[in-house]
């Protein structure tokens, strides 16, 4: 596929598992239309616009899917299997930008107190404090740890407002995992992901999912307030310009609190994962 490079044998969510009917559902991957449905034994199966059956896989809530042969096994997320956990399924945000552009704005720190006014950050509290980022050779991952924000309201189920502590964890191309500080238990992580399915290089669906320490908040009210922070980022995400996510370094002025991004935007193209991307100005 032209313009896919690497990320053509990637895994990529196609679907929540629990909505999954035998009449099937139709979408997209990387520009191909697809179909993913439930056969008779309650299995998922995904079929490309030709009929060829796809890798499959069901975790996490979501099926997963590629259009290529995946080398590697869908990433492992511990917390998945830990027990006490609440596992929410959010849905689905479509969103009118590169699938990269929406995983490097989950990365983005600095926006919290200008875009999620009042509940993730707050004027005054805008610095953003220095924080270690690095490329862990031996998961081939990017990972931004030690990172602190002071949070009006940092979860649903949070009573004021805290210095949250924060983890960035990138082990796919369109797929990050957040952890953050659990206000119920501050000696547990929260764990927020962000699974980006690329409809094409500037179109895709975001499904968020996480794993929580939190009996006493309705799921409909975690829900909505996953929904409500990530629809107050799409705004933002359909009017970045240029639409696909700029590799060249001198197309863009990065600041110290973009030290994330600049990490990403480096392993995606030591990778050649090209797919929502632009290599050079235009």
């Amino acid at each position: 596929m032209t313009g896919a490079g690497a990320m053509i044998d990637e895994w990529y969510p196609v679907g929540l598992f629990s909505q999954l009917t035998e009449a099937g559902s139709k979408t997209a991957l990387m520009g191909e239309p697809i179909e993913v449905t439930r056969t008779p034994d309650g299995a998922a199966q995904v079929r490309s616009s030709s009929g060829r059956a796809l890798p499959v896989r069901v975790r996490y809530g979501h099926v997963w899917s590629s259009l290529g042969n995946p080398a590697k096994e869908l990433f492992a997320i511990p917390e998945a299997d830990q027990p006490g956990r609440r596992f929410v399924d959010v849905g689905v945000v479509r969103v009118r930008c590169s699938p990269l552009r929406a995983v490097e704005n989950f990365l983005d720190i600095a926006h919290f107190p200008f875009v999620h006014t009042d509940i993730l950050g707050a004027e005054p509290h805008t610095e953003v404090e220095s924080y270690k980022v690095e490329i862990r050779e031996a998961e081939d991952e990017v990972w931004a740890t030690q990172v602190k924000f002071y949070q009006p309201q940092a979860a649903k189920s949070a009573t004021g407002g805290i210095t949250t502590e924060y983890m960035y964890r990138v082990p796919a191309p369109t797929c990050s995992v957040l952890y953050k500080t659990c206000p119920p238990r501050p000696t547990e992580w929260d764990v927020i992901t962000l699974f980006v399915q690329p409809l094409a290089e500037d179109l895709c669906d975001v499904w968020p999912w996480m794993a929580l320490f939190d009996d006493v908040t309705p799921m409909t009210d975690l829900i909505h307030f996953q929904q409500m922070i990530f629809l107050q980022d799409r705004s933002i995400l359909e009017n970045q310009i240029p639409a696909l996510l700029p590799l060249d370094p001198g197309m863009e002025i990065p600041t110290r609190a973009d030290m994330t991004s600049i990490a990403y935007r480096r392993w995606l193209k030591r990778h050649n994962y090209l797919y929502g991307a632009q290599l050079v100005a235009q």
